[in-house]
């Protein structure tokens, strides 16, 4: 039964970190923005406690919650709506190549996790077995360096 619940706490904060998350970048205003930034990262706390890393749940919580989304808070009550909004008019050059690197690496951990998954089902050679084979290969180069003089 306890691990039953533990796994229902994982999803409801997977599904919460992941849905916050894609609020955070979804969001209108930003004022929104940033009060969905700090449900990602308090989920993201319970599964650092999931994990059983209290030390690192507390500093997500104190230091990214408490300090630095207070500051991302006070920057946008300072700006106000004068802020440029990024997709104004047509998307800027940096825009693109930032969009291409980020499919360029979520290719990249594609293929690694593809590589991985088939690597593990290759069969293992024992150590005993390839440590004979590397006696047999240097004692065959022996008698062959012998046999030639």
């Amino acid at each position: 039964m306890e691990e039953f619940i533990v796994w229902v706490v994982w999803v409801l904060a997977a599904l919460a970190l992941l849905s916050s998350g894609i609020a955070v970048v979804l969001f209108q205003n930003p004022f929104y923005s940033a009060l969905a930034l700090i449900g990602n990262l308090a989920s993201l706390a319970v599964l650092y406690l999931l994990l059983a890393a209290e030390f690192v749940a507390a500093a997500q919580v104190l230091v990214y919650a408490g300090a630095v989304v207070v500051m991302f808070l006070f920057v946008i009550a300072y700006l106000g709506g004068r802020a440029d909004a990024p997709w104004a008019g047509k998307p800027s050059p940096q825009s693109l190549a930032a969009i291409v690197a980020a499919a360029a690496i979520a290719v990249e951990i594609v293929v690694v996790i593809a590589l991985k998954a088939t690597s593990s089902r290759l069969p293992r050679r024992s150590k005993t077995a390839s440590a004979r084979r590397r006696r047999s290969a240097g004692s065959s180069s022996a008698t062959t360096c012998s046999r030639s003089r």
